[in-house]
């Protein structure tokens, strides 16, 4: 019988973000390990991998499809209310103990993750999101750099349908992933996990190509926000959370910074879950460094107004929140705080249409997402 790796193996393509080097080796650009990968081997996120001097690629799978309200991505400045239509696929360029979606993103890495592929095409995926009622298709679940030939031929065929797009990650980006991502790509969300290298080195990866993914995303003026998971014992000092904070108001105090509670999960079951206060606490550092727009999360209805979004004019309440439910939004069709016209960074739609659904949801799949047999 088949193993997950032989499947996958066989669902891919050749890859477009490499270069060939000595003794048939390739250097990989999806991700900052800039793996220099040897004949027969795969890199560090264990799906990209060298075959007689190419590189192969993921193609043609998802590991898992699901309808999210964008405010769980969590986008909280782009286009509320939105359903957003999530796939990934399998394997991570980071090895996270905590990791809430480690079925698939340590799927051929940990033999206990198992999350059999779907067999996809992007025009099926657009097809399925569009029926769902999406505005919004979001590379997620695993890491989104490492498959990023895939997303790109989702991502044209989503735009092609008036869709927008989006992904959901860790940030350990490249120069040239991010030139290749940038006419695909609208929104991006980065988990920036901690403001120590040695808690990166820790998860598998380095700090830097993170901070600097960071900054040129920005540059490319790509829809940004940023989500820390505080971690108690990991993340949370005071200190930590200061520099963290300083580094992102001297990128642009209007970044959203999302302060977002710990709970135990995977690996990692020795700290305590995250409590209320804690989110409050890291909230007022960031507030203190002068961002504009912090969001405690996780914990609905337990951080007073950290839900919500309020101008950074005049403090009028814009959007009120309960967990992904929008309770209010009044924001007018350009933007701006009704109260004193003051511009709110972000991707607004003209008109607040409602909400389809303020909770996570499995779609109908499409005939065309079934398993991949062995």
């Amino acid at each position: 019988m088949s193993t997950l790796k032989d499947i996958v193996y066989e669902q891919v393509r050749e890859g477009e973000l490499y270069e060939p080097l000595d003794r048939n080796r390739v250097r990989c650009y999806a991700c900052g390990h800039c793996c220099p990968i040897p004949e027969g081997q795969p890199g560090v996120c264990k799906v990209r991998f060298n075959r007689g001097g190419t590189l192969y690629v993921p193609w043609g799978y998802v590991g898992g499809v699901q309808c999210d309200p964008v405010e769980k991505k969590p986008f909280f400045h782009a286009y509320p209310g939105s359903l957003a239509y999530s796939f990934g696929m399998l394997g991570c360029d980071l090895h996270c103990a905590y990791c809430q979606n480690w079925v698939t993103s340590q799927a051929l890495r940990d033999p206990t993750a198992v999350s059999p592929p779907l067999e996809a095409s992007p025009e099926a995926l657009v097809r399925e999101a569009l029926r769902q009622g999406a505005k919004i298709l979001v590379s997620t679940y695993n890491e989104p750099l490492i498959t990023s030939e895939w997303a790109v031929a989702v991502f044209k065929e989503a735009k092609a349908a008036g869709l927008r797009t989006a992904f959901v990650s860790n940030g350990n980006g490249t120069p040239q992933v991010l030139e290749y991502l940038r006419p695909w790509i609208d929104l991006y969300k980065v988990d920036l996990k901690s403001f120590d290298d040695r808690h990166y080195h820790q998860l598998g990866g380095r700090i830097q190509p993170i901070l600097n993914t960071i900054r040129r995303l920005h540059e490319l003026d790509l829809w940004l926000e940023i989500v820390t998971l505080l971690i108690p014992g990991f993340n949370d000092s005071d200190q930590e959370l200061r520099r963290l904070a300083d580094f992102l108001v001297g990128i642009s105090p209007s970044i959203p910074w999302h302060v977002t509670a710990f709970h135990k999960d995977y690996k990692m079951e020795d700290p305590d879950n995250t409590r209320p206060e804690d989110l409050l606490r890291a909230a007022e550092i960031g507030r203190k460094a002068g961002l504009q727009y912090i969001y405690a999360g996780n914990l609905p209805g337990m951080v007073g107004d950290q839900e919500n979004t309020r101008c950074h004019g005049c403090g009028t309440t814009l959007i009120r929140r309960y967990g992904y439910l929008i309770e209010q939004y009044r924001l007018t069709p350009d933007g701006s705080c009704p109260s004193c016209a003051t511009s709110i960074p972000g991707r607004w739609a003209r008109n607040f249409e409602g909400q389809i659904s303020h909770h996570p949801f499995l779609p109908r799949r499409a005939a065309s997402l079934v398993r991949i047999s062995n």
